[in-house]
């Protein structure tokens, strides 16, 4: 068996329904729904897919992105944000570039043209709030903006991809470091031993980002849906303003009520790929996959799945 093989085995997911009986998978595993149709249409489809019933004030959380990267852009996602009547909500980095300050930020939202969609909320620009995080094994609070409290309802719209330090990047990532104002992705990043700067234990940092992101769930009770965008799958992250060209192809649009089960797919998807080594050695050398072997051990979702092919 090849490293490769192995590993795919490893991950647990699958990718159809038929793999799914196979791996002995209940019809309790999580859906997770698919379209290849990369589009504004298909990502609608997507959403729809869900049967989400979104009310009182909704927030669409994605990463605005540095400028040059490979951010969702508003063609792609300005009909489902317009359809929620909702928010476009970040928070402040912690390592410099054009989204470590409120003013930088917004006017960066503006270039990429979220405000022509949407409003746009910068949530840690009145400062952090705490969440406690339960069954974690490095965080016991999580440092999120503010501004969370305020919506009822989050839509977390991710662009898949690599990540220089996580390895990889989606909804996990999303609503743990993307949620987390300035200090609390410091204090992810350092395992909970810091709130300012950068440094920390690998492990600890993969582990703290499931923590941080159990912590959101359990305080929005059900109330959040995960959509993942497999395009310009590139190792680098959007925010990095000069990403690795991609050198694998777009896959598709996926969609979930479990964070865990649609990183998982994704991975999975990534490591079918015939073209996917570049992207798989960025996972591996990170040693990306222990951020879902946290997440499913502290109970943020499941790493079991059943996919389901929505294009017909």
């Amino acid at each position: 068996m090849t490293n490769k093989e192995n590993l795919q085995e490893q991950n647990g997911g699958t990718s159809t329904e038929a793999e799914g009986e196979k791996a002995g998978q209940s019809d309790s595993s999580p859906l997770v729904y698919m379209t290849t149709n990369i589009s504004a249409d298909g990502l609608m489809a997507a959403y729809e897919a869900l049967e989400a019933s979104p009310a009182g004030d909704v927030a669409v959380k994605l990463s605005t992105g540095e400028p040059g990267s490979n951010y969702l852009r508003t063609d792609l996602i300005g009909g489902l944000v317009q359809s929620l009547d909702a928010s476009i909500v970040e928070c402040n980095t912690a390592y410099g570039g054009t989204r470590a300050n409120t003013a930088m930020h917004y006017q960066l939202a503006e270039d990429h043209g979220y405000t022509s969609i949407a409003a746009v909320d910068i949530m840690d620009e009145n400062g952090s709030m705490t969440l406690p995080v339960t069954g974690g094994d490095n965080l016991a609070e999580n440092y999120v903006g503010v501004n969370f409290k305020n919506y009822d309802y989050y839509v977390i719209l991710s662009h898949f991809k690599g990540h220089s330090m996580a390895g990889f990047g989606g909804a996990i990532k999303n609503i743990s470091i993307g949620i987390a104002s300035s200090e609390g992705k410091s204090w992810i990043h350092s395992g909970g031993t810091h709130n300012s700067g950068w440094g920390g234990e690998q492990d600890a940092f993969l582990e703290s980002m499931a923590e941080a992101g159990k912590s959101v769930v359990d305080y929005l009770d059900g109330n959040i849906l995960y959509i993942n965008v497999m395009n310009r799958l590139s190792v680098d992250c959007d925010c990095n303003g000069s990403p690795a060209e991609p050198d694998m192809h777009d896959i598709g649009i996926l969609a979930s009520f479990d964070p865990v089960a649609l990183d998982q797919a994704c991975v999975d998807l990534v490591y079918q790929a015939e073209d996917g080594s570049s992207l798989i050695e960025r996972i591996e050398s990170r040693n990306g996959l222990h951020t879902l072997e946290q997440a499913e051990k502290i109970g943020l979702g499941s790493r079991e799945y059943k996919m389901v092919n929505i294009d017909g």
